[in-house]
C-alpha cells in the first residue's frame, strides 16, 4: 500500500507532510509512487500503546483465560491501541500464576492488538494507598515470588510496582532493576524513600498523583522525587476524573518528554454505566465515573487510551506532544520501540489515520487495514 498527502508524526512530536510506502507488515523505506492513495491531509500517527490498563469490552485481564485476552486485544485494536501490556490487581499467587500462564500461552490474530507484556500491579502495594486491591492479598515485596511468576509468564511481566517503604522494598528494587521496569506505585513514600529506590533502579511511577501523598513545598514526596530524576517515565491518566486538567498541563510542563499516558481503564470500558468486577469486589461506574466504596474512591476508568489522548489535547497538550506520550514513550518503557511508537522505515505497519478534529478515521494494524471505532 502506498499513501501521500499525510501529516506524518515525527519522534520528535512534530509533523511533516508526506508520504509512506508500506510492505507487508512494515513500513517501507520507498517513497510513494506518483499512483498512490492521496490522503487528503489526514494526520498519520503511530499506533498507540497502553502499558497500564485492566481490561474492556466486558472483559478483564485477570479472568485468566485465551477468550478474555481476545476480546481485549481486539477491542482494544480497534480503538487505536496496537500493542498491549494490561496490568493485573492483587491476588493469591495461585490466581497470578494462573493468569500468567494464559498470558504465555497467547497467540493471537490478525485483528488482535500484540501483547507486548504484563504489567504486575500488586500485591507489593501499602494499605494506606492500596485503593481497589484487597488488603488480604497484599504482600511485602518478595524477589522471589516476582521471579516465580515471571517464570510462569515466560518472561512477559514488563512491569512491576512496588512501595518502596515497605520492608525489603528497597532490596527487591535493587534485586530486580536489571530484570523488570519498576514502578513506584500505590504508596506512602516520602521524598528521600522515593529518591533511594530510584537510586536503587526504579524507573517509573505508576499513574500520576493518584494513590500517593501530595506534594506539598515542605515534603515533596514521589512527586518531587520523580521530578528531581530525569531518567524517571511518570505514567499519567487523562481522562477527566483522575487529574484535573490544570495538573495534567501542569504534569506536562514539569515532565516534558517524560509523560506516559496510560488509560487504566477496566472491563467496562466500551459498556457503558453499570456494575463490574475487578478483583473481588464490584466497580460501579455512573456517568462515565468507575468508583468502589459508595463512589468514594476512584477505581480506574471507562474509556480508552486514544480517548485520554484525545482529552489531554483538549485539555490544551499539543498534540504530537500527547502522541509522543502514548506512543512512542510507553514503547520505549517496556522495550518494544524497534516495532513501535514511530512511523520509521523498518518498523511495524501500526498506524492511525485522524481527521482534522482528531477523531480516529482509519487503523492500520501490521499492515492491514481493520475496523476502527472511535
Amino acid at each position: 500500500m502506498e499513501f501521500t498527502n499525510l501529516r506524518i508524526y515525527q519522534p520528535d512530536g512534530t509533523f511533516r507532510t508526506g508520504g509512506l510506502t508500506l510492505s507487508g507488515d512494515r513500513i517501507a523505506s520507498a517513497e510513494p509512487s506518483a499512483d498512490a492513495c492521496d490522503m487528503g491531509g489526514l494526520y498519520a500517527i503511530p499506533g498507540l500503546v497502553d502499558i497500564h490498563f485492566h481490561g474492556c469490552a466486558g472483559r478483564d485481564l485477570c479472568e485468566g483465560t485465551q477468550e478474555a485476552l481476545s476480546a481485549i486485544a481486539r477491542y482494544q485494536a480497534a480503538h487505536g491501541v496496537c500493542a498491549i501490556c494490561p496490568a493485573t490487581v492483587s491476588l493469591p499467587e495461585e490466581r497470578l500464576a494462573a493468569v500468567m500462564e494464559t498470558a504465555a500461552a497467547h497467540t493471537g490474530d490478525r485483528r488482535e492488538a500484540a501483547l507486548a507484556g504484563i504489567n504486575l500491579e500488586g500485591p507489593f502495594l501499602s494499605e494506606g494507598r492500596r485503593g481497589v486491591h484487597l488488603l488480604e492479598n497484599l504482600r511485602l515485596p518478595d524477589a522471589d515470588l516476582f521471579r516465580r511468576l515471571q517464570e510462569k509468564a515466560e518472561g512477559l511481566i514488563k512491569l512491576c510496582s512496588v512501595a518502596p517503604e515497605l520492608p525489603g522494598a528497597l532490596d527487591m528494587i535493587e534485586t530486580l532493576a536489571g530484570e523488570v521496569r519498576l514502578s513506584l506505585a500505590h504508596t506512602e513514600a516520602d521524598y528521600a524513600t522515593a529518591c533511594e529506590a530510584f537510586r536503587r533502579g526504579a524507573r517509573e511511577v505508576t499513574h500520576l498523583f493518584n494513590a500517593m501523598t501530595p506534594m506539598t513545598h515542605r515534603e515533596p514526596g514521589l512527586i518531587g522525587a520523580a521530578l528531581d530524576n530525569d531518567e524517571v517515565g511518570v505514567e499519567l491518566i487523562t481522562d477527566g476524573a483522575h487529574v484535573h486538567p490544570a495538573a495534567v498541563r501542569a504534569a506536562f510542563r514539569l515532565f516534558e518528554n517524560r509523560i506516559i499516558l496510560v488509560s487504566d481503564c477496566l472491563s467496562a470500558a466500551g459498556m457503558g454505566d453499570g456494575v463490574y468486577p475487578l478483583g473481588g469486589q464490584e466497580i460501579v461506574v455512573r456517568d462515565g465515573r468507575a468508583t468502589i466504596n459508595e463512589g468514594r474512591t476512584l477505581a480506574g476508568t471507562a474509556v480508552d487510551l486514544f480517548t485520554c489522548m484525545r482529552r489531554a489535547v483538549e485539555m490544551g497538550v499539543p498534540l504530537g506532544q500527547a502522541v509522543r506520550s502514548a506512543s512512542t514513550n510507553p514503547a520505549r518503557a517496556i522495550g518494544i520501540q524497534y516495532d513501535y511508537g514511530s512511523l520509521e522505515p523498518g518498523k511495524l505497519a501500526n498506524i492511525l489515520l485522524l481527521d482534522d478534529d482528531f477523531s480516529l478515521n482509519t487503523v492500520i494494524l501490521r499492515g492491514q487495514i481493520i475496523e476502527a471505532f472511535d
